[in-house]
């Protein structure tokens, strides 16, 4: 193998990413200027019945901490409010009006955004997003850190028995 031309997973994945967001952002922008892809998730979970930062972080595969700073962006344009719960530690979130009117004009988008998702795996051949999720459910199991040690590990012993 040649790892020197390869492109690498991560490399393959971000680039792939970039190509989604790219188009996404496209349509967003001309659906409300100001709206941001990273959004999606959030607004996507508020509207799935999430109330929480926790409970969308939940429902989604990104961090606490992506999940409080899009929660902050979405706060500063109106698009949601936090209030009290009964765990003072948490606050709870809800979409404002605002929020509510956006979602309405992009539940249709995210219709057509699955659509699109699964046309581009019947032109491909692969179901793409299971293949991610199967992937993610191996990384959680078995971190890339430790597949990579276990990989130098066998390439040592091979090359060992092919002294």
């Amino acid at each position: 193998m040649d790892t020197r031309s390869n492109p690498g997973l991560g490399e393959l994945l971000r680039y792939v990413g970039e190509l989604v967001e790219h188009g996404a952002e496209e349509h967003y922008r001309a659906l409300s200027p100001g709206y941001r892809a990273r959004y999606t998730p959030v607004l996507r979970a508020l509207h799935a019945g999430a109330r929480t930062v926790t409970d969308i972080t939940a429902r989604t595969h990104l961090t606490q901490g992506a999940i409080s700073q899009t929660v902050a962006l979405l706060e500063d344009d109106g698009l949601i409010a936090r209030h009290a719960v009964d765990d003072a530690r948490k606050s709870g979130i809800r979409l404002t009006a605002a929020g509510r009117a956006l979602v309405a004009r992009l539940e249709r988008h995210w219709t057509a955004t699955f659509a699109a998702i699964a046309a581009l795996e019947d032109e491909i051949g692969h179901p793409l997003r299971r293949a991610l999720e199967a992937a993610a459910a191996a990384l959680e199991r078995d971190g890339f850190a430790a597949r990579v040690t276990a990989a130098k590990t066998r390439l040592k012993k091979e090359h060992v028995h092919a002294d």
